[in-house]
């Protein structure tokens, strides 16, 4: 029985054209962001089965249309699983766009993301668009931007600039705020109070969290140590105490026989 059902799933398990690589970016200097966004997103979902998470595969309508290739693409409620086999996402095989597209800025690619990009992924009904730019606007035509998708049109998502430099707008799909932080793309949970960590982040709290253990561990030793040289020196200074007391003892009998002229 247990045979006959696993070749049945294995049967009806959803399958989408594989598209192939896109190809590779002449500009490498976004790399590093790409990559830490797609850590910190993939952190945050915690690999489920419903969210469909990717970076610079294809993005097309149908397979004969592969115009675009985003640094990140988020997807809720689809088979992320079918899509990672697919090697990129075609919307009318999934039957829905994309909930949130990124591109992070580059000097060969940043003109094209905030014109034709935009354009297109409007066209293509993505929820949200966002755009990043390191530099702070030499690439993009802004340092941090969002359009969210209204009645078939893109609409700017409402940006806040901080007295200390920090550029942020809040996602309604990821329910997150996106920070531009010093040259960062930070990711913000209003709800949890703290912003999303990066590896690093994350390894550095790990290995401070690991040296105040030891410390503590070395400070409650020497506390311990302490406590066991005041413990002998207490058993020490009883037993020399006692003796004393012993010895007094002895010599208060031997005077009262002397006393009594006992000799015995």
């Amino acid at each position: 029985m247990y045979a006959r059902e696993k070749i049945k799933t294995a049967k009806t398990r959803r399958r989408y054209t594989l598209l192939p690589d896109p190809p590779d970016p002449t500009d490498m200097t976004q790399h590093k962001y790409i990559t830490e966004i797609d850590t910190i997103l993939r952190t945050r979902y915690g690999g489920r089965a419903d969210v469909y998470i990717d970076g610079q595969g294809y993005l097309c309508y149908r397979t004969t249309e592969l115009m675009f290739a985003p640094d990140c693409i988020i997807s809720f409620g689809v088979d992320a699983e079918a899509l990672e086999d697919a090697n990129g996402y075609t919307i009318s095989e999934v039957g829905k766009p994309p909930d949130f597209v990124l591109e992070v800025a580059s000097q060969s690619t940043g003109r094209r993301d905030y014109t034709e990009k935009r354009v297109g992924y409007e066209r293509l009904l993505v929820g949200e668009y966002w755009r990043f730019d390191n530099t702070g606007g030499e690439y993009h035509d802004r340092a941090l931007a969002g359009d969210l998708l209204v009645d078939g049109r893109y609409v700017d998502i409402e940006l806040h600039v901080e007295a200390d430099g920090m550029i942020w707008g809040h996602s309604p799909a990821l329910g997150l705020d996106l920070c531009w932080d010093n040259g960062r793309l930070r990711f913000y949970d209003p709800v949890a109070g703290e912003y999303l960590r990066s590896h690093s982040e994350a390894e550095a709290e790990r290995i401070a969290a690991e040296a105040e253990r030891a410390s503590a561990e070395a400070r409650a030793g020497v506390a311990e140590a302490r406590v066991g040289v005041a413990e002998h020196w207490l058993a020490t200074e009883r037993q020399a105490r006692e003796a004393a007391e012993a010895e007094v003892r002895r010599l208060r009998e031997m005077l009262l026989r002397l006393e009594r002229g006992d000799d015995g």
